[in-house]
């Protein structure tokens, strides 16, 4: 079996561990996370049927990226203090439990509940996954091995929706939820027997007022942001109120993470650029990650007249893009440079968004699948050097804070982007509604609602349908239009990393 031993630059840091059975335990768990971002999809009629509440089902997409994103700054800090493994644990645990509950949800209030506790899991997995990734791989293998990892997400994306599916309709859709526990129990006990790692024993002060401040900040303006413009409206005073003291704190712990001892998420990520550069890209990943799986499949459905089947498989093409270009990069930084391989990956994302910008009403599937496939393949090439950079800088005390900054940053592209792109295709809709002929507005209801016309029937012939389908069409070219504007800033954002990447002096 082969193994590899580690010492942090803070001396007495050390680390031998098999590295197949931890990259499994890594790749098993990081695939639960991602199947459960994806698997209730399919499954929700059922669960409405069963448990009501059809107008709150939302929140079980929302409080999962919500409490995922605002825990893992946390938990990127906490495996720098206590080590990668006891932190993994607690969250392949939390994320078990939570399961184990949603399983057993007897009400829509509690399973959203329960999601909430599975997002705190995922929030210590994914940045946990990422940091033992960089502790046991060398900066040639990273991007090899990242590029596994991301073939598990474009797995789950594609088997995800299926798998909830034959599980709503066979057995019910609690098992959605029950089969994370068997898997999830054989991951903890490859990570617990095969990772071995001993951290240097000291007096730690936790950061228990800059973890408070920063989980209630950030909850306030994710929160505002996810549901703005849909719950309530922009300019209402409930957003108003939450987007003020999400600000508020998030003011505060910028004071307190000046004066503390061992700062939760230490303000000197934002005064190297490598950093910044790194973490600013996360934010484009996660904005055009969320846009395209959001509204390529409304595209597909409503516009092209696709099922939801083929539809998936659209977007699929984009998650098998991502970890092949992902896994090569690793050839081509090595020759020039993390900054110049993520650049050659934001020109393709560049191309391939200007294709989905050009897509008309009567494109055929395979361009759309064309055009997420190039998509993806400029995400690989972007997103693994930034995060093989971001880690090469620092040492092992700091690999945990820097990627879990990272990948803080690509939820809250995601956040921003869902907000964003939403506020885009709900005033396209409404714009063209409030314009409709005579004969069309009165069968269009409650505006933007709407587009269930199209999605539903997506070959119905009738002027309604053909003027919702139209719409529908104006949406999501205005958004695709806004995800070529965001290629755009990933080029920019990225020049901000120097050429020379060197290593940050030792905290």
């Amino acid at each position: 079996m082969r193994e590899a031993t580690f010492t942090g630059r803070s001396g007495g840091v050390g680390l031998r561990s098999e590295r197949g059975p931890v990259l499994g335990s890594v790749m098993l768990t990081t695939g639960l996370v991602a199947l459960d971002s994806t698997i209730i999809a399919t499954a929700v009629p059922s669960v409405v049927r069963d448990l009501g509440g059809f107008a709150h089902f939302p929140w079980l997409f929302s409080i999962y990226l919500l409490t995922a994103a605002v825990t893992t700054p946390l938990c990127g800090k906490l495996a720098d203090v206590l080590g990668r493994k006891p932190v993994m644990l607690f969250g392949i645990v939390a994320f078990l439990v939570g399961s184990v509950l949603c399983g057993a949800a007897w009400s829509m209030l509690t399973l959203i509940v329960f999601r909430a506790v599975q997002g705190i899991g995922a929030g210590a997995i994914q940045p946990i996954s990422m940091t033992i990734i960089g502790d046991l791989y060398t900066v040639q293998e990273r991007a090899r091995v990242q590029g596994y990892v991301a073939g598990v997400w474009g797995v789950a994306s594609v088997v995800g929706p299926t798998l909830g599916g034959v599980f709503s309709e066979y057995l019910s859709w609690r098992w959605i939820f029950y089969v994370n526990v068997p898997l999830g129990l054989i991951a903890a006990w490859m990570l617990a027997r095969h990772l071995k790692e001993s951290v240097a024993r000291r007096r730690h002060r936790i950061d228990y007022l800059g973890a408070a401040l920063l989980i209630g900040g950030c909850t306030l303006l994710i929160l505002g942001t996810l549901e703005g413009g849909i719950t309530w409206a922009w300019l209402s005073a409930p957003s108003v109120i939450i987007f003020v003291l999400g600000a508020a704190l998030i003011t505060a712990f910028v004071f307190v993470e000046r004066r503390a001892a061992e700062p939760v998420l230490p303000l000197w990520v934002l005064r190297y650029r490598t950093l910044i550069g790194g973490n600013l890209a996360a934010v484009t990943v996660g904005a055009l990650v969320i846009g395209l799986s959001s509204y390529v499949p409304n595209f597909s459905q409503g516009v092209l007249g696709t099922g939801a089947l083929v539809a998936g498989f659209v977007v699929a093409a984009m998650t098998l893009g991502w970890p092949i270009a992902a896994s090569l990069s690793g050839h081509v930084y090595l020759r020039i440079g993390f900054r110049n391989t993520a650049l050659i990956g934001s020109l393709v994302i560049i191309g391939g968004t200007a294709l989905c910008a050009l897509l008309t009403e009567h494109t055929t599937v395979g361009m759309v699948s064309l055009a997420c496939f190039v998509i993806g393949v400029g995400l690989g090439l972007a997103s693994a050097p930034t995060l093989v950079a971001v880690q090469s800088v620092v040492g092992w005390d700091r690999r945990g804070v820097v990627t879990g900054t990272n990948m803080f940053s690509r939820s809250i592209g995601s956040a921003v982007g869902a907000a964003a792109f939403g506020a885009i295709a709900n005033a396209t809709l409404d714009r063209r509604f409030a314009a409709a002929p005579a004969d069309v507005r009165p069968a269009l209801g409650s505006g933007a609602d709407a587009t269930s016309i199209a999605l539903q029937g997506g070959n119905a012939t009738s002027a309604v349908a053909d003027y919702v389908r139209a719409s529908l069409f104006a949406a999501t070219h205005n958004v695709f239009v806004a995800l070529a504007v965001v290629g755009v800033c990933s080029l920019a954002v990225l020049l901000l990393i120097p050429r020379h990447i060197e290593e940050l002096p030792p905290a």
